[in-house]
């Protein structure tokens, strides 16, 4: 078989071969899940101070004004005994004062709410160990790995516990979560949540924040709603993403960049079943860039969203992701994008896009 050639066709690639997530099945225990219940490596260095409002959105410098005495209010409230009880060891903590005890992060897509909620994860006056943060999936896949009186008391001794995308759309998952952190504001840990929104809701593009409110059914007395509109930042000034690339541009990437992944779409798509979604972060530890070939529409709802756990994943470690094919915002039919799940979609086609404008800059320096 010859050896393929580089985009320039000046000659036969020489480079290491690249790596493939499809060679990958990692095996991830427990107490990983909990240590990794941080803000991801996108949001290590957020801080309020770096939240650029967007001035002609008054809600958004008020959320700030108001997540931040949140969290001075959390300093000065009892938060167990200052050391990590990952498997619930130690003083039981006091019981939740009155009054809310969480606050909502209410606004459409790319309005900086996940930027809020690590800022105030890292604004919260406790060592990393009395604070978690974690997707709604993440926190459900820790309940699976736990089990649900195991995830209570792992996490009843911190100050605060954050819920990034947190999903209305499986009723058996919100009953889950809802009952979780009805124990845990007993326990009292204070909460903090964002949730993306469904396109055309209300007319407005995004949740109510009854939506949410209702659904976590009788936390609702202990959240604070904040709105926070405007535009989605990832779009807001920049340029339409780049179109996608050829294969054998797509392969030429792959081979000269250190740490690049290189996989055909579809087997990608066929491997990621085969993986529990809860292990798809460490499916791309150490991946630099991903470079995918063939990128069509996805099959099937079920392929979909584990789809969108992967570019959650890729998107929080800024992992770019080159592509050949079809560009990211044709992967999902109308019918997904007009059904139950769309706020998933819209989402993973909003993180696609970031993460392949950041790609572009891996082709342009080739």
């Amino acid at each position: 078989m010859s050896s393929p050639l580089a985009p320039s066709g000046s000659g036969p690639i020489t480079d290491p071969a690249p790596l493939s997530l499809c060679a990958r099945e990692p095996h991830v225990p427990a107490d990983r899940l909990v240590a990794e219940m941080v803000p991801p490596p996108r949001f290590d260095s957020v801080r309020f101070s770096t939240y650029i409002p967007d001035p002609n959105q008054p809600s958004q410098t008020e959320a700030v004004r108001v997540l931040e005495g949140f969290a001075a209010g959390l300093g000065a409230a009892a938060g167990g005994s200052g050391k990590r009880r990952l498997f619930g060891f130690g003083k039981a903590p006091k019981k939740a004062p009155a009054g809310p005890r969480g606050v909502y992060l209410d606004g459409g897509y790319g309005v900086g709410k996940t930027h809020l909620l690590a800022s105030l994860w890292h604004a919260t006056p406790a060592e990393p160990g009395l604070k978690a943060f974690g997707t709604f999936v993440e926190l459900t896949n820790l309940v699976g790995a736990l089990g649900f009186q195991q995830t209570v008391r792992t996490l009843s001794g911190h100050r605060l516990l954050c819920i990034d995308e947190f999903e209305l759309d499986d009723p058996g998952d919100t009953v889950l979560v809802s009952t979780l952190l009805g124990k845990l504001v007993d326990a009292g840990v204070a909460l903090a949540a964002t949730s993306n929104t469904l396109p055309g809701k209300l007319g407005e593009g995004r949740f109510a924040a009854a939506d949410f409110l209702r659904e976590i059914q009788g936390l609702s007395a202990h959240f604070r709603a904040l709105r926070i509109d405007g535009e989605d930042y990832r779009h807001r000034g920049l340029p339409e993403a780049p179109p996608p690339y050829s294969d054998e541009e797509v392969t030429g990437v792959a081979h000269a960049t250190e740490g690049a992944s290189l996989d055909a779409f579809s087997p990608l798509l066929e491997h990621l079943a085969r993986v529990h979604p809860s292990r798809y972060g460490a499916l791309t530890d150490g991946i630099r860039a991903v470079c995918l070939t063939g990128v069509r529409p996805v099959p099937d709802q079920s392929t979909a969203l584990r789809l969108v756990v992967l570019a959650d994943r890729l998107y929080d470690r800024e992992v770019p992701v080159l592509a050949s094919g079809l560009p990211f915002d044709q992967l999902f039919s109308d019918e997904m994008l007009n059904g139950g799940y769309r706020k998933k979609y819209f989402r993973a086609i909003s993180r696609l896009t970031a993460l392949a404008r950041d790609a572009a800059k891996l082709a342009n320096h080739r």
